[in-house]
């Protein structure tokens, strides 16, 4: 029994030698005999119904079997069946939606320190109570762990495998490049307690493995860890993983929205497909969990200065740090293969990414005798990287733009550097995913925490490793630092307390960052423990607005309440005058202690007046001699979101089909699978096409007999809508025999996104 699963976007940098920008993975050929391939989906149910109902509901339909009914994360159950029948479910009157079960994949020393971790000094609260953690359950969701590792033998709490589906969630072992360290990694940032600490290393871990061999699992594995979570009544839950589709209403997104009405704190990672806006990431959308983004700890940077002009390099994880005193010259390498690398005799080298792994890359160069060695980009943008082992001479990474404009001084002869170094800290990191969210405008992240060079626990050892993955785990420490200070708080008070104190963040030119890039800004646990007044929801947004219509009155109504011992006076600051926009913000006002008020926020806009699609900054309370900042945001007509997301192609159930999936997050006016020669680029004609598509996944069944004839081809799937069109570009191979194949070795698959 085969399953069709979506591949999505792999979320840790660390662990790829291929570029990290967001890319569409084509499906792998499915053998002939596999025309009646069956599928697993998750259904939702519109009310909460029993075992016996739910069966009832799919037995006149043969084609179709119950694999999980879920009663905790999501009212509703998965099943296995062709999609035909599966289709069938959909026209029931009480089902809310059938989804496909989707892989995910797992998304690094001062960082706790800049948090106010527990590593620092000890914390106390009532009582004079030290806070560690204690008594709180923390669920990991991830690969599992090394329950046998020194640092976390204290901290493990026991645990479920839902891959094999056993009381084993040791992490996979390594076999054939499959194995993990992954969820190890995670659970040492949140509460190891040996060699190196944990932001909480008194907490009790319990270990979800959901995500098998080399790092995937499926909706359904995740769902069953999120399940299995609420039924151990776990105190903070953390979900280092995720897929590329913004969208609020996939079913993990849903389930963890249930663990935290059910009193249970998520923690997310926002994703690692940043700096571009919209590319947060499911389960990073979910409205009530904390979406985390990644920041920079205190770190040492260096710089190339060449002609005056200073380069800023990316150090790779596991490298000797670059820390030059005198100017060397600079020679271009090629690929870093060794007879490319003949003149590298006491200089640096500049290599481009490709074909060999970063750490053969090094070796060539050390060989060589090469000081050092920069590896530029093979696509746009920057990127991060690992070294597989140790190498005696530092690696750095460059940008595509500013490789290719290194090696032009290189063939003019002009390729001599000298090295600056710059502390740098508080930054965004480039590959942390930006908000907002699609369809519901709401802020993501919420917050953000250390995500680069954070060294942690591994199976049989250390290493440091970077992205969300490591951020959001910083965040789930601080949450179980809080729920020990606050057993009566609730995720929403939790969530607030680290909204409320979190420090704005400010980019390089000194302008803030947005609030759907930080959130509320880089949490800082000291002064969450220390606060005495709290406004939740610790977010607003205000919705929509529609051109046609003249003037739009929207309200947000914020609670403020006073967990101080003494009476406190509240006002609120009228943001900046912005034309078309006026607001009506609450008198000013006291609390005694314990005392709390609900309070409205009223704003007016004229449309016609305004400029920009995205309208976001900070409300600003005065609470006593605190001062507390709310992130807002609200949208224009339709803003420049992607229409196209998530695109995936594999057989169908019948002979000689096949079926699509798509993600079209505000639906699209036009909707279509344009096909080119990959030589030519010459319009082959539509694989699909369609007008006036529904918001949300599409799934789409296709004959055979509509591919064109055998070749490469390129595949433009693309969705219009308010004049904004957006496209994802893969490569499609069809067979001699008019089948659909994998893409020839030489084809470069990319995703492309068009404003």
């Amino acid at each position: 029994m085969k399953k069709f699963l979506l591949i999505l976007t792999v979320m840790s940098l660390f662990l790829s030698q291929n570029p990290v920008s967001a890319r569409i993975l084509s499906h792998p050929p499915i053998p002939e005999e596999s025309t009646d391939i069956e599928k697993v989906a998750i259904v939702v149910l519109k009310d909460a119904n029993k075992e016996n109902e739910i069966k009832k509901l799919i037995e006149q339909n043969p084609d179709l079997q119950i694999r999980h009914t879920f009663n905790q994360a999501l009212n509703g159950f998965s099943v296995i069946g062709k999609h035909s029948a599966l289709k069938s479910l959909q026209k029931i009157d009480s089902v809310s939606s059938v989804s496909p079960v989707n892989t995910y994949h797992v998304h690094s020393n001062d960082n706790i320190k800049l948090i106010g971790g527990i590593s620092v000094r000890g914390y106390y609260g009532k009582n004079n109570q030290r806070l560690t953690g204690k008594g709180v359950k923390v669920g990991v969701i991830d690969t599992g762990i090394d329950y046998n590792h020194p640092d976390l033998r204290r901290s493990y709490g026991g645990g479920r495998d839902l891959v094999d589906n056993d009381k084993d969630p040791m992490e996979t072992k390594a076999a054939g490049g499959q194995g993990t360290l992954h969820g190890t990694h995670v659970a040492g940032i949140i509460a190891a307690n040996g060699k190196i600490q944990g932001v909480a290393p008194e907490a009790t871990i319990i270990a979800y493995r959901a995500l098998g061999p080399g790092g995937s699992g499926t909706t359904e594995q995740v769902i069953a860890a999120i399940e299995q979570a609420i039924k151990d009544k776990v105190d903070v839950l953390n979900l280092s993983l995720g897929n590329n589709v913004n969208g609020p209403d996939l079913p993990i997104s849903l389930a963890l929205n249930k663990a935290v009405e059910k009193g249970i704190t998520a923690v997310t990672s926002s994703g690692n497909s940043g700096p571009n806006i919209w590319t947060v990431g499911s389960p990073g959308t979910a409205s009530k969990a904390i979406s985390v983004g990644a920041s920079t700890p205190t770190m040492k940077v260096p710089f190339l200065n060449i002609g005056g002009r200073e380069i800023r390099l990316d150090m790779l994880q596991g490298s000797k740090d670059w820390e030059f005193d005198r100017t060397y010259e600079i020679i271009y390498g090629g690929i870093g293969h060794a007879d490319e690398l003949k003149n590298a005799e006491g200089k640096i080298v500049l290599v481009e990414r490709g074909e060999l792994t970063f750490t053969d890359k090094a070796v060539h160069a050390l060989e060589a005798g090469a000081e050092g060695i920069i590896i530029f980009n093979n696509t746009k943008g920057r990127f991060f990287g690992n070294l597989d082992s140790g190498v005696p001479i530092p690696v750095a990474a460059l940008s595509k733009e500013e490789g290719e404009e290194l090696r032009e001084l290189i063939k003019k002869g002009e390729a001599y550097a000298r090295t600056n170094i710059i502390e740098e800290r508080d930054l965004l990191a480039d590959f942390s995913s930006r908000g907002p969210v699609t369809s519901t405008w709401e802020i993501k992240p919420d917050v953000v925490a250390p995500g680069v060079a954070i060294k942690s626990t591994i199976p049989g050892g250390y290493l440091p490793l970077q992205g969300t993955s490591m951020a959001a785990p910083h965040v789930a420490g601080a949450c179980a630092i809080l729920k020990q200070a606050h057993p009566d708080w609730g995720p929403e008070q939790i969530k607030a307390a680290l909204m409320n104190t979190a420090k704005l963040l400010m980019k390089k030119e000194g302008q803030t960052y947005r609030t759907y890039e930080q959130g509320a800004g880089r949490i800082q646990l000291e002064k969450a423990l220390k606060a005495e007044t709290l406004v939740l929801p610790a977010s607003l947004q205000f919705g929509k607005f529609q051109v046609a219509d003249r003037l739009h009155d929207h309200s947000g109504f914020v609670t403020v309440e006073n967990i101080s011992e003494k009476t406190k006076s509240y006002s609120f600051s009228v943001p900046y005058k912005e034309q078309g926009i006026n607001w009506e913000m609450p008198m000013a006002f006291q609390l005694n202690p314990g005392e709390k008020k609900k309070v409205e926020i009223k704003m007016s806009a004229d449309p016609t007046l305004l400029k920009k699609k995205i309208h976001d900054g900070y409300l600003q309370i005065a609470a006593g001699a605190e001062s507390i900042r709310i992130p807002y945001l609200y949208v224009l007509e339709e803003p420049d979101y992607p229409r196209v997301m998530g695109f995936g192609l594999g057989k169908g159930d019948k002979a000689d089909t096949y079926r699509y999936e798509v993600y079209l997050p505000g639906g699209a006016e036009e909707f279509g699978i344009a096909m080119f020669n990959s030589e030519s680029l010459r319009f082959m004609g539509f694989l699909d096409w369609k007008r006036n598509v529904g918001k949300g996944q599409l799934l789409q069944e296709i004959p055979a007999d509509k591919l064109p004839g055998p070749g490469l081809y390129l595949a433009k799937v693309f969705a219009k809508k308010a004049g904004k069109e957006d496209w994802i570009e893969t490569y499609l191979f069809v067979r001699p025999d008019g089948q659909l194949g994998d893409p020839e070795p030489s084809a470069n698959k990319r995703s492309s996104l068009s404003k």
